[in-house]
């Protein structure tokens, strides 16, 4: 059972990346998927999530208007679409599958990808 993000790179300020985080050995459909960013010295925060079912979508506001969360359970696996980079947008995004069934919680975490926004 794992989570795998890829598709960080280095890109220029005003670029576009569009890390994604394949499942294996469990399925997303169930599961609510979310990607989380982790700066150097800084907390790790929640930019984007998005259901199960994909109608609901959460941005936090500084990555609202820029980044697009989506998911495509067929392939088991979701994307975060990140226009319009800023240097603060540097971090390691993780992503995570989290659902809750009654008093059960089930979640998974990937490793990270790096993301450089830099001239």
């Amino acid at each position: 059972v794992q989570l795998v993000e890829s598709g960080g790179a280095l890109v220029q300020p005003g670029g576009s990346l569009r890390p994604s985080c394949a499942a294996s050995g469990f399925t997303i459909s169930t599961y609510t998927m979310n990607w989380y960013r982790q700066a150097p010295g800084k907390e790790r925060e929640l930019v984007a999530s998005i259901s199960s079912a994909g109608g609901s979508t959460y941005y936090a506001n500084s990555v609202k208007g820029r980044f697009t969360v989506s998911r495509d359970n067929a392939k088991n696996t979701s994307y975060l679409q990140m226009n319009s980079l800023k240097p603060e947008d540097t971090a390691v995004y993780y992503c995570q599958a989290v659902r809750s069934t009654g008093p059960r919680r089930d979640e998974y975490w990937g490793r990270g990808t790096q993301v450089t926004v830099s001239s």
